[in-house]
């Protein structure tokens, strides 16, 4: 059976803050602490930490949603990839950032941990300043 899970955090920015550091490599890269490559574009592919992440963005609506197939190289060549989904809501002069990560390969349920520790504390600090 596959792995999912959902994750609500608050982050001190506006949707479009978030969303265009999601979607710009050198912004990524700042926010998590770690190399990135990332497109704005549909249909385009992305990798993160040297190639640990990669994916595509399948869909994507400016500041409320992005959409993308995701795997690490922890995956087996035959797993299919996962399914991360992005949404931001404006809350208070901060964002709402709801995740939800589905079709992880059974067993594999290190990844919730990992969005907290090297995604959302980096994240954190990253909207502070």
């Amino acid at each position: 059976m596959k792995e999912s899970f959902e994750i609500k955090e608050t982050f001190n920015a506006k949707p479009s803050e978030i969303y265009k550091a999601w979607l710009n490599s050198e912004k990524h890269a700042k926010m998590v602490d770690g190399e990135a490559e990332c497109s704005s574009e549909e249909g385009a592919s992305f990798t993160i930490w040297d190639g640990y992440i990669k994916g595509k963005n399948i869909s994507l609506k400016p500041n409320e949603e992005i959409i993308q197939s995701w795997r690490t190289s922890e995956f087996n060549e035959n797993d299919d990839d996962s399914k991360v989904i992005i949404r931001l809501k404006e809350v208070n002069d901060s964002t709402e950032l709801t995740l939800i990560h589905s079709n992880i390969p059974e067993g594999q349920t290190q990844y919730k941990k990992g969005w907290e520790d090297h995604y959302f504390a980096p994240m954190r600090e990253y909207f502070k300043k």
